[in-house]
């Protein structure tokens, strides 16, 4: 059996009719962070959606967690994912969003308390998301997804609404969830996330993958 959490060849996806990803191979292995970068149109959030089992692709081979990814509570106990904005339940505060999903998949990695005090969200626990601004909004999404176990994060545009500040804490964080097994693939356009978590770059560019760098061990 492959080590391999991740294990892509020859895949290729349309949309409308146009080739958006063309024979693309990718690999991430337990304790890597891979970082897919490109211009906006390249493909980033598509190979995500393809990884996450919801968008199904042309042609290619395309393994996750040892399997096909699907759609399903078996394959979504192992991934956790951080992409479009959720549809946040009405009337729950940020601390109680935290607890249910803290509730739903236990055992938790963090408590609730340090999940909110590592997303800069204590001062704003008890507001509703609706009331948060954009980059709080984001660092809930985020606290959901790195509270609750999980071997691999795929995380698309991860950065987005974040401060320079925060962006530096979520590298830390990060590398600390790769240093202790897990796998992250991540869609950015920030390169400076992506070399402080010394993750391994991939570029898409005209819906074809190339590597850029080496893996966070140095291999």
């Amino acid at each position: 059996m492959s080590t391999a959490i991740i294990t892509v060849s020859g895949l290729s996806v349309e949309l409308g009719g146009n080739p958006v990803l063309r024979d693309v191979g990718l690999t991430a292995d337990p304790g890597e962070i891979v970082a897919v970068v490109g211009a906006n149109g390249a493909g980033k959030s598509t190979l995500l959606r393809c990884l996450a089992g919801l968008h199904p692709p042309r042609s290619g081979a395309l393994r996750v967690l040892d399997g096909p990814p699907r759609d399903d509570a078996g394959f979504w106990r192992d991934v956790a994912l951080v992409g479009d904005e959720p549809a946040w339940y009405p009337g729950l505060t940020a601390r109680e969003h935290l607890e249910l999903t803290h509730a739903v998949h236990a055992p938790a990695r963090l408590e609730v308390g340090a999940a909110l005090e590592s997303f800069d969200l204590l001062e704003r626990a008890d507001a509703s998301p609706q009331a948060l601004s954009t980059g709080q909004r984001q660092r809930l999404s985020l606290a959901a997804a790195l509270l609750r176990p999980s071997r691999l994060l795929l995380l698309d545009e991860p950065e987005r609404g974040l401060d320079e500040m925060f962006r530096e804490r979520l590298a830390t964080i990060l590398t600390g969830y790769a240093d202790a097994g897990g796998t992250v693939v991540m869609a950015t356009h920030d390169h400076r996330l992506a070399e402080s978590t010394r993750a391994r770059q991939v570029v898409l560019e005209a819906g074809q993958a190339t590597s850029r760098s080496r893996t966070r061990n140095g291999a």
